[in-house]
């Protein structure tokens, strides 16, 4: 089945709202005959889509697949424009790489680069991120906020809450978040956030989010040096998740996240992650480009910095650090 007309036939099927769409109007609206309906009807369910047929009342999506190509994203996904243009590979290097020359070429905002698998997939620091095929969510997202440069880090802030706020809707799963950017479930790292940005003196041409999040991993899919600091969703759940339907909530929670962060600025966003954090009120260590600091997270600054307080009562004020909590 040619991709744009599976697509048409997917958004049918999602305004359809999970009702049955008849023979006849799947005819008129693809404009082919009933008998190339029912093979466009067949190849969904060769490619894994379980469908309902009852004569007289025509076909109906009953299942779709665990797969997270542009269609199964797009089917039910409710974000007004996050989302709504998706470029797809299977296997790509890294989907910021790509999200960086899509920006350049000028891709809109809420441009949504996805893979399957990431063979030099990276985190912070150009450090490497395991990315194996068809188990995690490995994408990149292209925003364009007419905000100064130095807002940017704050939109990390934003994205590790709307990704808590999404695992917990879709898998009730407890999360906690790491400053700046990491997400635990029971202190094992679940998920990892990479924020760059195009940029001019004063201001921002885009900013590129790139989200890895282990979801159907078993622990045999980590590196055995990973086993004790990293987990996935399936792991704590017991039970695999639908990746795209994760997807699609990431991408409504985030939505939701930033048009708030737009209008009413960074405390909104500063309260609800304060209240996933789990260094606040912790002994932590955090190791700067220009030394190690000692003390208590006491939260974080309007602008997303995080205070630290030494046995002195001095506050040090960290942009970027890479932090360990101490021992309870």
């Amino acid at each position: 089945m040619a991709t744009e007309i599976r697509s048409k036939l997917l958004k049918m099927f999602t305004e359809a709202q999970g009702g049955f769409l008849s023979g006849q109007k799947i005819s008129e609206e693809l404009g082919c005959s009933r008998t190339a309906v029912w093979k466009h009807i067949e190849e969904l369910r060769n490619a894994g889509y379980e469908l309902e047929a009852i004569r007289r009342k025509g076909y109906r999506i009953t299942k779709i697949p665990n797969r997270i190509s542009s269609n199964e994203i797009s089917l039910g996904l409710k974000t007004e424009a996050l989302g709504r243009r998706i470029h797809f590979e299977e296997s790509v290097t890294s989907t910021q790489k790509i999200a960086h020359q899509l920006a350049y070429d000028g891709a809109l905002e809420g441009t949504l680069i996805v893979a399957e698998e990431q063979t030099a997939g990276r985190g912070r620091l150009n450090r490497a991120w395991h990315s194996p095929m068809y188990t995690g969510v490995w994408m990149s997202l292209i925003l364009r906020p007419n905000l100064p440069p130095a807002k940017a880090p704050q939109l990390t802030l934003l994205t590790a809450v709307a990704i808590a706020q999404a695992i917990e809707e879709v898998t009730s799963l407890r999360t906690d978040i790491k400053w700046p950017n990491d997400i635990l479930i029971n202190k094992k790292k679940t998920v990892g956030i990479l924020t760059e940005m195009q940029a001019e003196a004063d201001k921002i041409n885009s900013v590129i989010i790139g989200m890895g999040i282990n979801v159907n991993q078993e622990l045999e899919h980590f590196p055995e040096e990973l086993h004790s600091i990293a987990t996935s969703l399936a792991i704590e759940l017991g039970k695999p998740i639908n990746r795209a339907e994760l997807i699609q909530m990431i991408l409504l929670k985030f939505e939701n996240l930033y048009h708030s962060y737009l209008e009413h600025g960074f405390y909104p966003i500063k309260l609800l992650w304060e209240s996933y954090a789990i260094s606040i009120g912790k002994k932590i260590i955090a190791r700067t480009i220009t030394g190690t600091l000692e003390g208590t997270a006491k939260g974080i600054t309007e602008d997303g910095v995080l205070m630290l307080e030494d046995d002195k009562g001095h506050i040090s004020y960290i942009h970027s650090a890479d932090i360990e909590i101490g021992k309870d």
